[in-house]
C-alpha cells in the first residue's frame, strides 16, 4: 500500500505543477540573464508568465527591472512591455526561489587554463536553489556541460535536503541552442531537446517548455540531452578545424583557399560550407567539445577528433601573425615596431560578443612580437579579456594610411572594405571580407 501511495503522491505533485504550467500561472526563474536566460526570460513573459530573473550581478538585475536591455537578440520594445505589464522581477537574492514553480539555470560553464570543466557556477547556484528547495518545483539547467553533470553533479546536491528527484521535485536537462545575432532563429522557433532524470520529470518538463518552444524534442536522459549538445559543437569545431587545416595546407602550396572551397561549396550534396578564419570564438565552439574530451577519459576513451580539432583550431592565431610578419617582410618591414590595425575584436560578424575571440590572441601574439596594436570595432569598442585590455580607436582615412598593416580578423557589414583596401598600405584578410575587391595589397588568409 506505501508504494501505491507513493505512485499517487508522485503523480499528484506532477500533475499539479504541469497543470499550473498550462495554464500559464506557475512562477518562473531564470537564474541568470546573460546570452541565454534574458532572452528566454522575455520569451516566457511575452506568453503571460510572471517571471523573476535572478542574476548576482546588480547591475544587469537593475537594468532588466528598469526594461533596459543590453542583449542584442532581445528587441528593446519587448522587455520593456513585460516590464511595463508587471510580469518580470529582478533579485539577486536566491530566497525568491520558494516562491517559484520552476527554475532554468542559463549560467556560464567555462574551462580552467588545463582544458578541464569548471562547474563552479553550476554547483554554487544549485546549491543556493537546495537551501530554498519544496516539493513541486522543476529545475532544469540549460547550461552547456559534460553528459551526467545533471544527474551526477546537481541531484545529489538537491536532494541532500531529504526530497527526491521525479517523486518531490523534477529535474531536466535542456541544452541551449543560442546562436547571437542569427535573425532567423530565435529562442522560439528553434527545436528544443529536453531530457529529463526520470520519466516524470520529463513529462513535467516537456509541458513547461512546449509552451513557448515552437518543437521541443524529448529523448530518453537528460544525459542524453547533455551528449546532444556537445556533439553540436564538436561537429562545428571539427568541421572548422578541417578547413583552417587545408588553409594552412594551400598556403604552402601556393593555392586560395577560398577559391577552392568557394567551387566544392557548389556541389548540391554531401558537403556542407564550413570556412577557415583566425581561430574561433565564442561561448560554444572553443569550450564545449573540450567537456566531452574530459569526460571520455572517466571511460578510458580517447577522442583523438576533438583533441585534434581543438589543437588546429588553437593554431590559427600563431599562423595569422606568421602571416602578418611575411606580409611585412614583402614591404621590407619588420613586425617588430610596425603599427598594426586591426580590424574586429567581435567573434562573429555584427555582435558586440568577443567572449574567447580569436582577435583576442591575435592582439596578444602582435604585442609580444613588438608591434604596435591598435583596433577598431563600432561593435566592441572595448575589450578586457584574457589579458588584454584595450580600447579602440575611430576608424578614419588616415588611421588606414598611418598602419604598415591591416588585418581584418572579423568582417563587420557596417565597414567599407573597399576603402579600407584604398586608403591602407596592405591588407591581411582572414575573413575574406574583400570578396570582389581586386587588389595587390591583399592579402587572403
Amino acid at each position: 500500500m506505501e508504494n501505491v501511495a507513493e505512485i499517487n503522491s508522485e503523480a499528484s505533485v506532477s500533475a499539479q505543477l504541469i497543470e499550473k504550467v498550462q495554464q500559464r500561472t506557475a512562477r518562473i526563474g531564470v537564474v541568470g540573464l546573460g546570452y541565454v536566460g534574458l532572452p528566454f526570460l522575455v520569451e516566457k513573459a511575452k506568453v503571460g508568465f510572471q517571471v523573476v530573473g535572478i542574476d548576482r550581478n546588480e547591475r544587469r538585475a537593475e537594468m532588466v527591472a528598469r526594461g533596459k536591455n543590453y542583449i542584442g537578440d532581445v528587441r528593446d520594445e519587448d522587455l520593456r512591455k513585460i516590464v511595463e505589464q508587471g510580469l518580470v522581477t529582478t533579485t539577486t537574492d536566491f530566497k525568491a526561489v520558494a516562491d517559484l514553480d520552476v527554475i532554468v539555470i542559463c549560467v556560464p560553464t567555462p574551462l580552467d587554463r588545463n582544458l578541464s570543466p569548471d562547474l563552479s557556477y553550476v554547483r554554487s547556484v544549485t546549491g543556493e536553489i537546495a537551501r530554498h528547495l519544496r516539493p513541486g518545483q522543476l529545475i532544469s539547467l540549460e547550461s552547456t556541460t559534460y553528459p551526467g553533470t545533471t544527474e551526477e553533479v546537481m541531484k545529489p546536491i538537491l536532494e541532500a535536503g531529504g526530497l527526491k528527484a521525479g517523486q518531490d521535485f523534477f529535474l531536466a536537462h535542456s541544452p541551449e541552442r543560442v546562436d547571437p545575432g542569427n535573425a532567423r532563429y530565435t529562442t522560439k522557433n528553434t527545436n528544443k531537446v529536453v531530457g529529463g532524470n526520470d520519466p516524470t520529470s520529463l513529462k513535467v518538463a516537456l509541458a513547461f517548455y512546449q509552451q513557448t518552444i515552437e518543437h521541443v524534442v524529448a529523448v530518453s536522459s537528460a544525459r542524453a540531452a547533455e551528449m546532444v549538445k556537445v556533439y553540436e559543437n564538436t561537429f562545428r569545431a571539427v568541421n572548422i578545424a578541417l578547413a583552417n587545416e587545408l588553409t594552412l595546407l594551400c598556403d604552402r602550396m601556393g593555392i586560395n583557399v577560398w577559391e577552392v572551397l568557394d567551387a566544392a561549396f557548389t556541389k548540391p550534396f554531401g558537403i556542407m560550407p564550413f570556412y577557415p578564419g583566425p581561430g574561433v570564438g565564442g561561448h560554444c565552439i572553443p569550450l564545449d567539445p573540450h567537456y566531452l574530451e574530459w569526460k571520455a577519459r572517466e571511460y578510458n576513451f580517447q577522442t583523438h577528433f576533438i583533441a585534434l580539432a581543438g589543437e588546429t583550431n588553437r593554431k590559427m592565431p600563431e599562423f595569422v601573425v606568421d602571416k602578418a610578419t611575411r606580409v611585412l617582410n614583402g614591404a621590407r618591414k619588420s613586425l617588430n615596431g610596425s603599427k598594426v590595425l586591426l580590424l574586429g575584436m567581435a567573434y562573429k560578424s555584427d555582435l558586440d560578443d568577443y567572449r574567447e575571440s580569436p582577435a583576442l590572441n591575435v592582439y596578444r601574439l602582435l604585442k609580444e612580437a613588438g608591434a604596435e596594436v591598435s583596433f577598431h570595432d563600432s561593435w566592441t569598442p572595448e575589450v578586457n579579456e584574457h589579458g588584454v585590455q584595450a580600447k579602440g580607436i575611430d576608424l578614419t582615412d588616415q588611421v588606414l594610411q598611418d598602419a604598415d598593416l591591416v588585418i581584418i580578423t572579423t568582417k563587420h557589414s557596417n565597414v567599407d572594405y573597399a576603402n579600407v583596401v584604398e586608403q591602407a598600405q596592405a591588407v591581411l584578410d582572414t575573413r575574406y571580407a574583400t570578396r570582389g575587391i581586386s587588389s595587390e595589397k591583399v592579402t587572403l588568409l
